[in-house]
């Protein structure tokens, strides 16, 4: 069984730091997948939980089992960023997230991309998300406004 999240987006900011670019002053294309796991640790914190604690007291992990990125417009040093986060489904052991990676000033779509996770324990057994946590994460995405704001 699926539900599908609605599309409330919530969102993070920061500036492009220098040991995010290469050598052209582009940022290196792995630091976008570091990006969404910012956006995502901060979409967790506004649902109403830290993922540190998940780990901690539960003995849950929010593994990576796929992510996809697809560059529009590069990232250059100082460029002020936001990272767009949304729950676009959520399953009994799976969680997927989207991104869109934008310039704050302009708006300009930089790069977009998804992530599927598997719930995992410590033993990186699959396990199903716990009904709290699946509340807090429906509840956060049926809150009105169009994204919340994180840093």
């Amino acid at each position: 069984m699926t539900e599908q999240c609605p599309a409330a987006w919530t969102s993070t900011q920061f500036r492009v730091r220098y040991a995010e670019t290469d050598q052209m002053g582009i940022v290196y294309y792995a630091n976008y997948l570091v990006w969404f796991e910012i956006g995502r640790t901060d979409f967790c914190r506004q649902c109403g939980f830290a993922y540190k604690n998940m780990e901690q007291e539960d003995g849950l992990y929010i593994i990576v089992a796929e992510a996809r990125c697809r560059y529009k417009a590069p990232a250059r040093y100082d460029d002020e960023i936001v990272v767009r986060t949304r729950l676009s489904a959520c399953r009994r052991r799976v969680l997927v997230f989207d991104y869109q990676v934008c310039r704050a000033e302009g708006d300009e779509l930089l790069a977009d991309g998804e992530t599927v996770h598997v719930i995992t324990d410590r033993n990186g057994r699959p396990r199903a998300l716990p009904d709290r946590y699946r509340e807090m994460f429906l509840r956060a995405m049926q809150e009105p406004g169009e994204a919340r704001g994180g840093n």
